[in-house]
């Protein structure tokens, strides 16, 4: 990390499809090796399977999803007087969407179905009805903020 300035933020051009900038952050996510054209394929597929299974827009489904994991509060290790104490902070609108994708993701690919697509749509389809494996990994987030609540006047 550079000690001179912050790094500056790329610029992404949004998705082809339905030209939004946070499809094509997801995406980018998924992509492994540089195969875009494949997580592409992938993500296209999903949401039309969950265009299929729901009867709704694939777009709100998604965004709707990504709201239900997305955590508000995280701790932060804090080290006060050679004692380390978990602080609970509130998480800045970037690092929520970021974490929320990379949750979901990691969720999806954990799944048994047979192919990412499936894998994803089910994810997808669950988080946007508040359950599934990434839906409860917010909740554990907001239960070890909320566990740790005495330790928040270390915050910084």
């Amino acid at each position: 990390m550079s000690r001179r300035h912050r790094a500056e933020k790329r610029e992404i051009n949004p998705d082809p499809k339905f030209g939004d900038l946070v499809v094509t952050k997801f995406m980018n996510a998924i992509m492994l090796d540089g195969k875009k054209s494949v997580a592409e394929n992938i993500v296209y597929g999903a949401f039309d399977v969950v265009q299929g299974k729901s009867k709704q827009e694939p777009i709100a489904v998604f965004h709707a999803a990504l709201d239900n994991i997305a955590p508000h509060v995280e701790v932060r290790s804090r080290r006060v007087g050679g004692a380390t104490y978990q602080v609970p902070v509130d998480v800045r609108p970037e690092r929520r969407q970021a974490l929320a994708i990379r949750w979901l993701i990691a969720a999806a690919r954990k799944r048994n179905e047979t192919t990412m697509v499936d894998r994803l749509s089910g994810e997808l389809l669950d988080a946007s009805n508040n359950r599934g494996s990434a839906v409860k990994k917010r909740e554990d987030t907001h239960k070890m903020a909320d566990a740790n609540r005495a330790f928040s006047h270390y915050r910084w």
